[in-house]
């Protein structure tokens, strides 16, 4: 255990909820070009600032062609539930991988929390020299390391994908975390139930599925990952398969219970082939087994051909594309982004088996085109996307790109970038789009916008170890 620990890791998902507001958000932004360098930017989040709503830092990375994409804390509120770390360790530093150039970024945020400095560079080859694998995607600190999860094998080919382990305290790769991967070859997201010894981890595509564009033949021949795959967590090893069924491709985004006695989390599935819907799906235990059940399903919505990028005009519908969902520290409001149709929704999940709708907000979209309330004239593309909510769970943020190569399927004239915050009813539910809230364009330089990390944490950083 730490000899000192650091305020923002929090014993309970209560203690979370309690703690002081997040003041400042770090967003990651990219040129799709390439051209320009990659950035970390930083919004100031506190209401009663002056410079509230605006883009307040702006660290640029030594290098372009990044594609920045999902990144996470060095260390949270995990440390506090297992061996293995000495001395003084802090939420500190950020943990920024490239999807596309193989590159991590480790950004020091302590000295001035508004211009985090770059210390290290974990290169492609010390990744695939270390661990076998390329393409990083989604970072979490967890037990004997930070977990990065990445799509490729080790010479950027198509797998198989899994998650390597970076040192805590050097950032050095220390390997790859699986022993035993079994018939596991996709991968995505990795999380976890820390009290139950299972690691769950999710499957979207390989790199060549994915870097030119959604491919139609990949979707239509029920290419994509359709499966939940269960570890143990502390071996690395595969226990278990729960096949979603292919016609429910690219299975992302997972959410687990934050109370650290549940053992249940909603995953996110991008589209089924059979009617271009979407769904969240629910993981728990039924005799002694893994399960998953299909918990919310959300319809495409019709459209004219004329409204329609190409790829869509053949099916005459928008597809909801859920691409993100995020779950409330206290597990009670769980929220999707359908990032296809512009709509962000919410829904009570008390009941975790039986899901209510109870809000929704709508912003851009493939044909909508939802306008912010802080400027009506401006016609917006893209749409809710990645999305991340305050630990209290009265605000959420959201950005509006997916993948850039992916944006430009859907959104063949471009989509710009844009960040956005909802405020959050949390007592009976509903939401509202906060009008002062709306960094925008040039605010970004031209840049793309992708994900959202909060000071001091936030909805989907931490795994707690106790309960109040």
């Amino acid at each position: 255990m730490p000899e000192s620990i650091d305020p923002t890791f929090y014993r309970s998902p209560a203690a979370a909820i309690a703690a002081p507001p997040e003041k400042l958000a770090y967003v990651a932004a990219f040129d799709p070009t390439g051209t320009e360098h990659d950035a970390m930017t930083v919004v100031d989040c506190d209401a009663g600032s002056p410079t509230y709503g605006e883009v307040v830092g702006w660290t640029e990375l030594p290098t372009a062609g990044n594609e920045l994409h999902h990144f996470g804390w060095n260390a949270c509120s995990s440390a506090l539930c297992h061996e293995g770390h000495t001395g003084v360790l802090e939420r500190r530093y950020l943990i920024v991988p490239g999807i596309r150039s193989s590159r991590t970024y480790v950004l020091d945020t302590k000295p001035d929390p508004r211009q985090p400095g770059v210390v290290r560079t974990i290169e492609p080859e010390e990744l695939a020299a270390k661990a076998g694998y390329s393409r990083p995607h989604t970072v979490h600190c967890g037990p004997g390391g930070i977990f990065m999860s990445n799509l490729g094998g080790a010479d950027g080919s198509d797998g198989p994908g899994g998650v390597a382990l970076i040192d805590h305290d050097t950032f050095e790769v220390t390997g790859a975390w699986e022993t035993d991967r079994g018939d596991q070859h996709f991968a995505y997201d990795v999380w976890w139930h820390l009290n139950d010894d299972v690691a769950i981890t999710s499957e979207w595509a390989t790199p060549s599925m994915i870097e030119d564009g959604l491919n139609p033949e990949d979707l239509l021949g029920k290419r994509f990952g359709h499966h939940l795959d269960f570890w143990s967590l502390s071996e690395g090893r595969l226990i278990q398969r729960v096949d979603l069924g292919d016609e429910h491709q690219m299975v992302l985004e997972l959410r687990p219970a934050h109370d650290p006695q549940k053992a249940w989390g909603f995953v996110g599935v991008v589209i089924s082939v059979a009617d271009l819907s979407a769904s969240v799906w629910l993981w728990h235990r039924q005799e002694g087994r893994w399960v998953a059940e299909k918990a919310i399903t959300i319809p495409a919505e019709p459209a004219d051909v004329d409204q329609l990028p190409p790829a869509l005009q053949p099916f005459g519908a928008v597809p909801p594309l859920v691409s993100d969902i995020d779950l409330s520290v206290d597990d009670r409001w769980l929220y999707v982004s359908c990032w296809g149709t512009g709509e962000l929704k919410q829904y009570d999940v008390s009941d975790p088996h039986n899901p209510k709708e109870t809000g929704s907000v709508r912003l851009g979209g493939i044909v909508q085109r939802g306008p912010h309330p802080a400027a009506p004239e401006l016609r917006l593309a893209g749409a809710p996307q990645m999305v991340e909510v305050s630990r209290d769970g009265r605000r959420v943020y959201f950005t509006n790109s997916l993948y850039a190569s992916w944006d430009d399927i859907f959104y063949p004239d471009g989509v710009g970038a844009w960040m956005a915050r909802v405020d959050a009813n949390i007592e009976t539910g509903g939401m509202s789009v906060d009008p002062r809230f709306f960094p925008h364009g040039d605010d970004f330089r031209g840049r793309r916008v992708h994900q959202t990390r909060l000071q001091g944490g936030d909805a989907s950083s931490d795994s707690y170890c106790f309960v109040d």
